[in-house]
């Protein structure tokens, strides 16, 4: 039985040396890479995780059966200490390895189970690293190009068909091909170098606008917001902990961190200054002047935050004036989510994007408008 009790010992050291360097490798500088590894969990890493808990587990029930169970002199309070002590490491086992398979969207994708949730959903991407299907079948069709961030590209929307960029291609027709420009965490600068390089040139061009579009010139001036440093209201020692494990990461997330008001700041004065406001607009020109060299209407559709549309109206109003004053038609998404809550707003509990119902509506409103704009019905369907 001792030999049993020293192999066993030795083989629970060795294990459970290679589960905390697959968890916590990163602090020695040791990790597992692969591509899309910062955005993207990885199946493989997740079962390998499982079969050496799972491994774990059978080496401390085993040590638990010859040590405690098949030995009758082991101490009394050893003995109701280690029985004790077992279920409740076996369970945390099992939840671990349970919550490695629940997903949940997650703003700024810093969770685990937003991980999941972007390897089982974020399909298709294209070679362009767009989240969008290849484009076959377009000879004789009209191109609408949809240019924006993370809420063009679906953030938090399970199928690409739910988006309101595809909602507009269904509802355009069989005669129109839809391409979604949309990336993640974009900005108004970056959205035009994007747009410019495409190789495909619009017929009618979306331009999908975030309060948030302006921080890359805010930044230019010195004006940055304050940043967000999740992890950091736990003590120091306990935090590696939260951050790689499935369970406690999960649990960590289900409860508020950080408040609106830091940005609310940095909004008003992003917005409020007006050498920024100038520069801003300026980037946002560059679209109405690619728009009109392509003889491409266009249109802007603008999201507010979900959860605060007032204050959202009140940090863009400067952009919404602006295109109007240049004849570009906007689709403020504020006027038409009034009646949904909150919740019905949103795609999740830890996620702020717009959910599939706001862009069903989205969807159905900006093909309204471009129906009705007399620009798209000379520029589009006369000059089939």
């Amino acid at each position: 039985m001792r030999a049993k009790l020293t192999s066993g010992t030795i083989r629970l050291v060795l294990l459970g040396f290679l589960t905390f360097m697959l968890y916590f490798g990163d602090h020695f500088s040791v990790s597992l890479d692969y591509p899309t590894k910062t955005l993207l969990d990885n199946i493989y890493v997740r079962l390998i995780k499982c079969s050496l808990l799972i491994l774990l587990a059978i080496e401390l029930t085993r040590l638990y059966y010859y040590g405690i169970v098949k030995n009758p002199k082991s101490p009394k309070i050893v003995t109701n200490v280690l029985t004790l002590f077992l279920p409740l490491v076996l369970l945390t086992f099992a939840l671990e390895m349970a919550f490695m398979f629940i997903e949940q969207s997650q703003e700024g994708g810093l969770t685990l189970a937003s991980h999941i949730w972007f390897e089982r959903h974020w399909k298709p991407v294209t070679p362009d690293n767009y989240r969008d299907s290849i484009r076959t079948d377009t000879a004789g069709k009209k191109k609408v190009l949809v240019v924006g961030d993370s809420f063009a590209a679906g953030h938090g929307i399970e199928t690409v068909d739910q988006r309101f960029g595809d909602i507009l291609g269904h509802k355009l027709g069989k005669q129109y091909v839809t391409y979604n420009l949309g990336r993640l965490g974009s900005e108004t600068g970056d959205e035009f170098r994007r747009l410019a390089e495409f190789k495909v040139k619009p017929n009618v061009l979306v331009l999908q606008y975030f309060p948030n579009d302006i921080e890359k010139v805010a930044r230019d001036y010195g004006v940055i917001p304050a940043a967000f440093a999740p992890y950091t209201d736990l003590p120091r020692v306990v935090q590696p902990f939260f951050r790689k494990s499935y369970l406690l990461n999960f649990i960590y997330w289900q409860f508020p961190h950080g408040n609106f008001k830091p940005f609310d700041n940095y909004a008003r004065k992003a917005y409020g200054t007006d050498a920024i406001t100038k520069a801003h607009l300026a980037e946002l020109n560059q679209f109405i002047d690619y728009a009109h060299k392509y003889n491409s209407p266009l249109y802007v559709v603008m999201f507010p935050f979900m959860n605060n549309v007032e204050k959202s109206a009140e940090y863009t109003a400067p952009v919404a004036n602006f295109f109007r004053e240049k004849n570009i038609p906007v689709l403020e998404v504020s006027k038409f989510i009034g009646d949904l809550s909150p919740a019905e707003r949103v795609v999740g509990k830890n996620d702020g994007h717009a959910s599939a119902l706001v862009n069903q509506r989205v969807g159905e409103n900006l093909f309204k408008l471009i129906q009705s704009d007399s620009l798209f019905r000379h520029v589009v369907v006369q000059n089939k």
